[in-house]
């Protein structure tokens, strides 16, 4: 391997940096077409597989329970195993780690695909969410020891481009595959692509390791992050169930607030930590990883009711519904690499704080949306928040990244997307029971408003589960004038829900511009600079 690996000291006194590096082997550019291949097949199954559930469903006979651990279980491995990922790839190069983690994802994706049952499904889905887990934070160390400070930026600003544009594409593609093709084929799909990934990377790729990367594991500190991580996660994803104020919620959350403290006690012990707490002396650092969790919590958590909005209030097809968020995506796609450019010449604080603002007037502006807003007026919204959220994605990545030392970069590309992963799971968490306690407020009252028959207490249950995801719940033989009266209580209480819930995406968002005026430029990107050739 040394004919592939580059032993690289961090300039201590800006010191001239390496002679470039000679061929395709290495060559910046090439190096991020290689990783946004692998990470575009990771995020699009991030909400490609939404779509395919109902199939899923039907086909092996699998309960609503096992239907949502396909989901869970893939979330859960993909955060409890980031950090550690990282870690993984500071210690044994970024290079190898990313091909393990392409080849990996692509062959837990292809049996999927084979399975015949829901077991199956669920334990190949753990793996794909470990295999991403290893991809992703590698993903960013390769760019970061590729690209020069100059560049970096731009280079993050695509590849946030094509994180964004595949999780706001794959309700898109899911729907053409799942309806014209099988549920299989959203799976198989990641099988060329990660060849390709595999193929292209093992050609271009190149490791660019820091003299004094971690040469041990502290295994202790790995089994207490992960548990505490699992013991984050795993409330946020079952509170809607278990409620917020269970004994079960706040015994879950309390165990990981005591899991992260003995943790943090470890790593000021151990010789070489899993996470060298000094990393957070960085304020830039600090306010980045705050700052991603914030973003998420608005831009996921707001998300997932815009998917309901679209399929159920204006009662649009999966493939409609991913055509009207194409203003979103496409937002993305245009700014990304702007905002790169912005952030390289003026630094990373007026964008973020820029980008935040711009989330937070969208979100406060999708307040207004009824049951009948039009196509103009929606898109109008979903383009500010792409636009918005384009300088957020790639400056708190630089932020956090280009402020972390170069032996570290990879354990800060998995705190990066650990921080989505629980920023994302605490919005919809959050958004979620604020839109259930808005639903259970308002529904008795608006269905008695309507002249409705009140509802028994085993059916008012079931109803307001529906309400929460704009569902009206009409009984087959329900005459059509009454179904068209709870329909409209449905939407009614849904959007007054949904309102709130943006309402409170709005105030976070506000606080994460905040948040943003605490960071700055990379202290540390210069390290891997010049590594290769641009």
């Amino acid at each position: 391997m040394t004919s592939q690996t580059t032993v690289e000291k961090a300039p201590a006194d800006h010191a001239p940096a390496p002679a470039p590096a000679k061929g395709l082997r290495g060559h910046p550019w090439l190096t991020l077409i290689s990783v946004a291949i692998g990470v575009m097949m990771v995020a699009l199954d991030g909400t490609i597989v939404a779509i395919a559930n109902p199939a899923i469903q039907k086909d092996l006979g699998a309960s609503l329970a096992d239907v949502q651990w396909i989901t869970n279980g893939y979330l859960l491995a993909l955060a409890v195993a980031l950090i550690t990922a990282g870690k993984l790839g500071d210690r044994f190069g970024h290079r190898q780690t990313f091909l393990i983690g392409v080849a990996g994802f692509a062959a837990a994706s292809g049996a999927i695909g084979l399975s015949d049952s829901i077991a199956l499904v669920i334990v190949f889905r753990v793996l794909q969410g470990l295999f991403g887990a290893l991809l992703m934070p590698a993903a960013l160390g390769l760019l970061r020891a590729t690209f020069p400070a100059e560049k970096l930026n731009m280079a993050i600003g695509i590849w946030g481009m094509v994180i964004g544009a595949s999780t706001a594409g794959g309700p898109i593609l899911g729907g053409v595959l799942v309806e014209h093709v099988s549920w299989q084929s959203v799976f198989f799909i990641n099988v060329p692509v990660g060849i390709l990934a595999l193929v292209i990377g093992a050609v271009i790729l190149k490791d660019h390791r820091a003299e004094n990367a971690p040469r041990s594991f502290d295994i202790p500190g790995i089994v207490l992050l992960s548990s505490a991580m699992f013991a984050l996660i795993w409330p946020l994803i079952k509170a809607g169930e278990w409620g917020w104020g269970s004994a079960t919620t706040l015994g879950w959350l309390a165990a990981a607030v005591v899991l992260f403290a003995v943790f943090a006690f470890w790593e000021t012990r151990v010789k070489e930590p899993l996470i060298p707490l000094r990393l957070f002396r960085s304020v830039p650092v600090s306010a980045g990883t705050v700052l991603m969790v914030l973003m998420a919590f608005a831009f996921m958590g707001g998300l997932f009711f815009v998917t309901f909005y679209l399929a159920n209030v204006h009662g649009m097809s999966a493939i409609d519904s991913g055509l009207h968020l194409l203003p979103l995506t496409a937002m993305m796609i245009v700014s990304s690499p702007l905002a790169g450019a912005l952030i390289t010449k003026f630094g990373p604080r007026i964008p973020l704080v820029g980008g935040m603002v711009c989330t937070a007037v969208a979100m406060f502006g999708m307040t207004t949306l009824t049951t009948d807003t039009g196509t103009l007026q929606m898109s109008l919204w979903f383009a500010l928040l792409g636009l918005g959220l384009a300088p957020v994605m790639v400056g708190a990545t630089e932020v956090i990244v280009g402020n972390a030392p170069l032996e570290l970069s990879g354990v800060a590309g998995g705190l990066q997307q650990a921080a989505m992963q629980v920023g994302g799971s605490l919005g919809t968490a959050v958004l979620g029971a604020v839109m259930s306690a808005k639903v259970s407020s308002d529904l008795s009252a608006n269905w008695a408003e309507a002249g409705l028959p009140p509802l028994p207490e085993e059916q008012l249950g079931l109803a307001k589960q529906a309400v929460e995801v704009g569902m009206a719940p009409v009984a087959p033989d329900t005459p059509q004038p009454v179904a068209a009266q709870i329909a409209g209580v449905t939407h009614d209480t849904f959007m007054s829900g949904m309102s709130l819930a943006f309402t409170v995406a709005g105030i976070v968002a506000v606080l994460a511009a905040c948040v943003a005026l605490f960071t700055k430029r990379g202290e540390n990107a210069e390290a891997g600079a010049g590594a290769a050739h641009i």
